[in-house]
């Protein structure tokens, strides 16, 4: 989550610290695992196959994790998917290498690009790859959190699921 972060607000502030495969390969390897860890963990340990109320934000949140760890979440997942969206936006069709040249194709149409456009293309590129796996990490880094911090959670009496109380 922190090298996407520190990516995304380079890439924004214009500057590209490492190339694009190398970021994006590092913040997959870093953000996967945790969550894979996170999703395993929450289902062993809860046993939950669905939030208990399904439009209730909070009873997607195990009942020891505290509002503002959760709040804390969902604002750094949405600033992640603001990144997404803003660079989405910023995209103007495609901008490859053709003969020597840079060119941007759009609806059927080419154009002869700057170095500079292109290198604002790719920056933009990178920044929608590392927000979608810095909003991916955040969902990682706060599943493992509730795993990690489940030793002063209630234990559940049975199987939690949609319409049981909780312990």
């Amino acid at each position: 989550m922190l090298w996407s972060a520190v990516l995304v607000a380079a890439l924004l502030a214009g500057v590209r610290l490492v190339p694009t495969a190398v970021a994006v390969a590092v913040a997959a390897v870093l953000a996967v695992p945790g969550v894979i860890a996170g999703i395993i963990g929450n289902r062993w340990l809860y046993r939950t196959t669905r939030p208990r109320m399904r439009w209730n934000l909070t009873s997607w949140v195990p009942p020891h994790v505290p509002h503002w760890a959760s709040m804390l979440a969902g604002v750094l997942f949405f600033g992640f998917w603001l990144t997404v969206v803003v660079a989405f936006a910023g995209l103007d069709g495609d901008v490859e290498m053709r003969d020597g040249q840079y060119v941007r194709s759009d609806n059927g149409r080419t154009s002869v690009v700057s170095q500079a456009d292109y290198d604002r293309h790719q920056n933009l590129e990178q920044q929608i790859s590392l927000g979608i796996l810095g909003a991916v990490a955040v969902g990682g880094v706060f599943m493992t959190g509730a795993i990690l911090t489940h030793h002063a959670a209630p234990q559940p009496t049975e199987t939690q699921s949609a319409g049981q109380a909780l312990a």
